[in-house]
């Protein structure tokens, strides 16, 4: 009973128990290596870093993905600590080459993150490559030393990750992704089967009630994504067709939620049947079901999902087409502020289907994109390369870290203070002579955050954890005694503990177990010595130090401001790829060339990049400790905010993108300018809510709806946009359709403005 009690906490702190597996690897291994190399060998620089090396490569790195691809990536951390500790030996002779060599390789190592989930992963273990050798000089006689240690840390990490507990194959993200899958694909078919008029008068409740389980699939989805400082994605999938596929199924499930019946609506009474429509959602449906097939098993075929893909373009297709059979031009009627006009309300539900048919379009693309880079070469994984994109490898990794070599990065800002806070802390080990010099680089390292508060505050936990752990320590030395013996069966048991408590416990606790492990590692089969526990203090206290004084004087701000910068520059740019997506739009109804998508292109790579830089500032943001000064839940309104807007602006230029050459030839000049009319006073509120974000000022107030735009569309669609029988032309479906899309980014604004002013009340 006491048992099952105990394992239901820790899989509660540590849900998937990776914590508890990597330190209980840790525990086997490094101690055995540690008395191999000290009672076998009997060299002392060769225990250290084959228990060091073991420490990192165990207990600070985790590779996903088939074993083999696992395997590969611990033998190229090998060959990574192997050059880091060669030129950290050399480099550790002269004072001046050690602060250099620290500060250019530490940035190096921490700004590389940037390029993909395997290297920001593995920064930290890089990073204890390096700090190992240069903070402890020793002559080159001893480098073949370090080296043997370090290569029999990787190749029994390597045997450890293989036999002993390996971690599952599957993406963390994998199953609750599947799960918000085939959640929506029920609510897809259940309101279907609504709308289509079905016998059933509980439909509309059956409705709510999917969209209930979708909306907490989604949610779970979400929590699962950001409970971890670096995407939670590795060499089995691609990183960022990951973090699409998180905000989109995201997305998708809000505006699944906002075509759920009102729950004072009247279950018997669906609005009027749309047989196209009705097709168009259950063709979706089956995407999401293979979609999540997919995700459950990425390493089947592809082809069943992109056979449903293909039937669902055919399905929009056909529904695009006969819609301007339905599209009554000539009747009359006007719009009001809480209903559309009737003509435009006639596509309400064909332009839902195709809005969500495209959503779920994305989500395809990506599970696809997802589950070929199962299949990339390595060097390919370790660059982040998304499959099948044009360019090199290297030249994919240069890409997009120089989408980050910009002030507003947070990225940039972080490498930059890790890499000069650990620079300053080689400086004063070195200068102060203190005893093991390594470790005031590690308390540099542990308690570095985002801001000056929240790194005191690390710095206060640090201490506090540290003279904790000090004082059990020295405890445990002087009940020992001489017989120092006894520590090897500690030994284990406190290397399981400061892998476990940081994850379960608390940071402080963390520091506090780490502490005992190092006291029990430097008396371990000799005579204890409790000044050992004294010197963990000092140590710790100049590297607390040193994080708090770069903290002050490097990006003071922390992560909330860097998050509002990041905010207000993707919807900046998000906002400019929506009004050139319609201004390509409506240049198709004008004589002329046809124009070209080029520049609506870049513009989305443009607010895909804007897009990338606010998701690593929010997770900077999330990670940061302390109170937030705006709501979670406002906060990550505003990011999905992003994702909205985007997929509207991608809908659009997609929509028109594919219709045919035909189309172009006719004038429609006034359409043409109601739509274009509509998208610069959608676009400019999102450019002023970017201004009140980065100047943290009161928001716009929404845009309400427009009937009068509505009766001039449906006015000019009446004199521009009929064929000679009076019928409804392909053109004027597309427009009522871009017109919707711009109607369903002015439905998010009040949602923004109130998440808004949560953080700005003034």
């Amino acid at each position: 009973m006491r048992r099952g009690r105990a394992v239901a906490w820790l899989r509660e702190r540590d849900p998937e128990l990776a914590a508890t597996r990597k330190a209980a690897r840790t525990a086997l291994v490094m101690p055995t290596l540690f008395a191999v190399c000290t009672q076998v060998i009997g060299s002392a620089p060769m225990a250290t870093y084959a228990a060091f090396g073991s420490f990192s490569m165990l207990l600070f790195v985790e590779f996903t993905g088939p074993m083999a691809q696992r395997l590969q990536a611990h033998l190229g951390l090998a060959v990574a600590w192997a050059a880091l500790i060669s030129l950290g030996t050399i480099a550790s002779r002269e004072l001046w080459l050690a602060v250099t060599t620290m500060v250019v390789v530490g940035f190096l190592v921490l700004f590389a993150g940037v390029v993909s989930s395997v290297l920001a992963g593995a920064s930290t273990a890089l990073l204890l490559a390096l700090v190992l050798p240069v903070s402890s000089p020793a002559s080159l006689s001893q480098l073949p030393e370090r080296l043997a240690g370090a290569g029999l840390a990787a190749a029994a990490a390597m045997v450890a990750i293989s036999l002993l507990w390996p971690r599952p194959a599957a993406d963390p993200l994998s199953a609750p992704a599947a799960r918000v899958c085939r959640a929506a694909a029920r609510q897809l078919r259940t309101d279907a089967s609504w709308l289509a008029g079905g016998p059933d008068p509980s439909g509309a409740t059956q409705c709510r009630a999917t969209a209930d389980q979708a909306c907490a699939a989604a949610a779970e989805l979400r929590k699962v994504f950001v409970a971890t400082p670096y995407r939670p994605t590795g060499l089995s999938t691609g990183s960022r067709a990951l973090v699409r596929l998180v905000d989109e199924l995201t997305w998708l499930s809000s505006i699944l939620a906002d075509s759920t019946p009102a729950p004072d609506g009247h279950p018997d009474s669906p609005p009027a049947c749309d047989a196209d429509a009705h097709t168009v959602r259950r063709a979706a449906a089956h995407v999401l079901d293979e979609a999540a097939d997919l995700l459950d098993g990425p390493q089947g075929s592809r082809e069943a999902l992109r056979r449903a893909s293909d039937e669902l373009h055919r399905a929009m297709s056909g529904m695009e087409q006969r819609a301007t059979v339905r599209l009554p031009v000539h009747q009359d009627g006007t719009g009001t502020p809480s209903r559309a006009h009737p003509v435009i309300g006639v596509l309400d539900q064909s332009f839902r289907a195709q809005e969500l048919a495209f959503a779920t379009l994305q989500i395809a693309d990506n599970v696809d994109l997802a589950a070929a880079a199962e299949h990339r070469n390595w060097l390919e994984r370790l660059l982040g390369r998304d499959p099948g994109a044009v360019t090199e490898p290297l030249a994919s990794a240069c890409e997009r870290a120089a989408a980050h070599l910009r002030p507003q990065s947070v990225w940039l800002h972080n490498s930059l203070r890790g890499a000069l806070g650990l620079g300053i802390a080689v400086a004063l080990a070195n200068l102060t002579n203190v005893q093991h010099s390594f470790w005031v680089l590690l308390g540099t390292l542990s308690v570095l955050r985002s801001n000056a508060l929240s790194t005191g505050q690390n710095a206060v936990r640090a201490l506090g954890g540290t003279v904790a752990g000090s004082v059990i320590g020295a405890g445990l030395l002087h009940l020992v005694g001489h017989h120092g013996t006894a520590l090897w069966f500690v030994l284990p048991l406190a290397v399981l503990l400061a892998g476990v408590a940081p994850a379960v416990v608390s940071f402080a606790a963390g520091q506090a177990a780490f502490t005992v492990a190092l006291v029990v590692l430097f008396n371990v089969g000799q005579d204890p010595d409790w000044h050992i526990a004294l010197l963990r203090i000092q140590d710790i206290a100049i590297g607390c130090a040193v994080s708090v004084l770069m903290a002050l004087f490097l990006w003071p701000r922390g992560a909330s401001a860097a998050v509002e910068r990041a905010l207000a520059d993707a919807y900046t740019d998000t906002a400019r790829y929506l009004a050139g997506t319609v201004a390509y739009a409506v240049g198709r109804c004008t004589p002329g060339p046809e124009p070209k998508a080029d520049t609506p292109v870049d513009e989305g790579r443009a607010a895909a990049a804007a897009a990338r830089r606010l998701d690593d500032a929010f997770r900077s943001y999330l990670a940061e400790r302390g109170a937030k000064p705006v709501p979670l839940s406002d906060m990550t309104a505003l990011v999905t905010g992003i994702v909205g807007l985007r997929l509207a602006a991608d809908a659009v230029l997609e929509l028109w993108r594919c219709a045919d050459g035909e189309d172009v030839d006719p004038d429609r000049p006034a359409a043409r300018l109601v739509v274009q009319s509509v998208a610069d006073r959608v676009a400019g509120w999102y450019r002023d809510l970017a201004t009140a974000l980065d100047r943290a000022v009161v928001p716009p107030q929404p845009l309400p709806r427009s009937p009068l735009a509505e009766g001039e569309l449906v006015e000019a669609l009446r004199r521009d946009l009929t064929d000679e029988t009076g019928r409804a032309t392909a053109p004027a479906v597309r427009l009522i359709w871009t017109a919707d899309h711009l109607d369903a980014a002015r439905r998010l604004q009040p949602g923004l403005a109130a998440a808004a002013t949560v953080g700005n009340p003034s």
